[in-house]
């Protein structure tokens, strides 16, 4: 098979199943949709990988960004359930805390 044949073939097999042409989506709204993700992403991380960084990689930041997030809800959500419990704090406060959170 040659070069042009197999590369032709490649991207013919890359493109989502769908039921129409309509509900696919373009290898240039991909390449888009990353593009707004990398911009989502910290600026320590998105300087991480190259300013096009391939798919795989701005993925993989963003699914590390998730997780730190996650971790950081988990952490305030600790601070927050320490404070509400303790004695220094008013009601007055802890009403304040607790607005916050809803």
């Amino acid at each position: 098979m040659s070069s042009s044949r197999r590369s032709r073939s490649r991207r013919a097999g890359s493109s989502l199943p769908s039921s129409s042409s309509r509900s696919s989506i373009s290898e240039d709204q991909i390449a888009e949709l990353l593009s707004k993700l990398q911009a989502l992403l910290p600026e320590s991380q998105a300087r991480n990988g190259a300013h096009r960084g391939s798919a795989a990689r701005v993925l993989q930041e963003t699914c590390s960004y998730i997780r730190s997030l996650h971790q950081e809800v988990d952490n305030l959500s600790e601070t927050l359930a320490q404070l509400l419990a303790s004695p220094d704090v008013t009601s007055d406060q802890a009403a304040v805390i607790r607005s916050l959170l809803m």
